[in-house]
């Protein structure tokens, strides 16, 4: 057995020095990785500085009980537990990336709802070697195989990965020590999936001199040269990039002149900004994408629209990806609006649409284009317009938008 050291606790007290204001949340599955950072996080600031939270995504019967186990846990220890539940997965698609992407819109929320500013999540070296892994089998670029941020912000909320460097058996050690068990998720060794064929390989690759930390460095390295890169989009996005309200204009020239690489990184900015992606699209697509913007050529990608625009190129929301959004009163709309103003029963805010457009005939005295417009937030009631802000009609509404120039060049930066 590895003697657990103190490597694991100095490394949580760094990554969680300092903490923001408030409250630090800790996900906890009831796997060892997580159970491993809850209890140190315990150590290290008490457990009334700590709230913890479990997701349970429904799609094992065995999951309400896991949940239930790591509440007795925080029970024992004085942490306060929320358990939170997703059920949106209809059988389509990519589900361990459908469900990914809920457990982190599920957390934020619960972390909102708390006045929680930061949550502290249980990602380890092995997990950093397999995703690497899993990346140059999909063929990813510098940014795509660098190492994990070890601090993220995602849907306002800051994610805190205090155990990067440390490998998960020495974790387990750690429990083992305390007499603290830990839950066992089958799925983790489930082979229909990636993840788990690339953890049944790693002692085959380590016997070649592909270990976790050979991997975990290789992956820091690319880290920071793909900060360098981020450095110089980020210099470059200012010579040839301009935020235009809800749009993002570019000189075409750049697609040309600019190195291939800060040329991707400043498009996906881009379309990350506007449409609110998780993730950037695949290579290939951005490929064709690129390529259709050098030939003057309007395309769509990832739900934004671009189009040749007086000498430059404006992205845009493509107003087909939002034609179905629905918001409440006091709620943002598309992740990135917040309308406010004289709010009846039976308000919606949804897109304007060509028929919000058609409801306000001076719409093109506001300078934006009919494609912005039709993808802007307004407020219906049933199917009468009570006002389009941004096309001018405001009836004592406004509408905000929620991102930020700042928040563009952060875009950049992250990973």
């Amino acid at each position: 057995m590895t003697k657990p050291s103190g490597d694991a606790a100095q490394a949580i007290a760094r990554a969680l020095t300092p903490l923001p204001d408030g409250p630090l949340g800790v996900a906890v599955s009831g796997g060892s990785d997580s159970l491993s950072l809850l209890l140190l996080a315990h150590d290290l600031l008490g457990p009334d500085r700590l709230r913890a939270v479990t997701v349970d995504h429904g799609l094992r019967p065995e999951a309400a009980g896991e949940a239930a186990f790591v509440a007795r846990i925080c029970a024992a220890q004085g942490i306060a537990h929320t358990t939170v539940h997703w059920k949106g997965w209809d059988g389509q698609g990519n589900l361990p990336d459908r469900a990914r992407r809920a457990r982190y819109a599920l957390i934020a929320e619960w972390a909102q709802s708390q006045g929680i500013g930061a949550v502290a999540l249980g990602h380890t070296a092995d997990d950093q070697a397999e995703t690497l892994l899993m990346r140059l089998g999909r063929g990813a670029g510098a940014e795509g195989l660098a190492a994990m941020s070890d601090r993220r912000v995602i849907h306002g909320v800051t994610f805190l990965r205090p155990l990067l460097t440390e490998r998960r058996e020495v974790l387990r050690d750690l429990l083992r020590v305390r007499g603290q068990t830990w839950v066992d998720d089958p799925t983790n060794d489930d082979t229909r999936f990636d993840r788990p064929r690339l953890r049944k390989a790693l002692p085959d690759l380590a016997a070649l001199g592909l270990t976790v930390e050979a991997l975990t460095t290789t992956a820091r390295n690319l880290r920071s040269a793909s900060d360098t890169l981020a450095h110089y989009a980020e210099q470059e996005a200012a010579r040839h990039l301009r935020i235009d309200g809800p749009d993002v204009l570019i000189d075409p020239a750049a697609l040309d002149i600019l190195p291939p690489e800060i040329t991707r990184r400043l498009l996906q900015a881009a379309l990350r900004w506007i449409a609110g992606g998780d993730y950037p699209p695949r290579s290939a697509a951005l490929d064709r994408f690129t390529e259709a913007l050098r030939a003057g050529d309007a395309v769509t990608l990832a739900g934004v629209f671009a189009s040749p625009a007086k000498g430059m190129i404006r992205l845009t929301r493509e107003p087909g990806a939002v034609a179905a959004l629905i918001a409440d009163p006091g709620t943002p709309w598309d992740g990135r609006w917040q309308v406010d103003g004289p709010f009846g029963p039976g308000d919606q805010i949804r897109a304007t649409g060509a028929a919000g457009l058609r409801a306000v005939p001076d719409w093109r005295e506001t300078g934006l284009s009919r494609t912005t417009l039709m993808a802007a937030p307004a407020v219906w009631q049933g199917e009468d317009l009570r006002a389009a802000p941004l096309a001018g009609h405001t009836a004592g509404f406004t509408a905000k938008l929620i991102r930020t120039a700042e928040d563009f060049r952060a875009t950049l930066r992250t990973h």
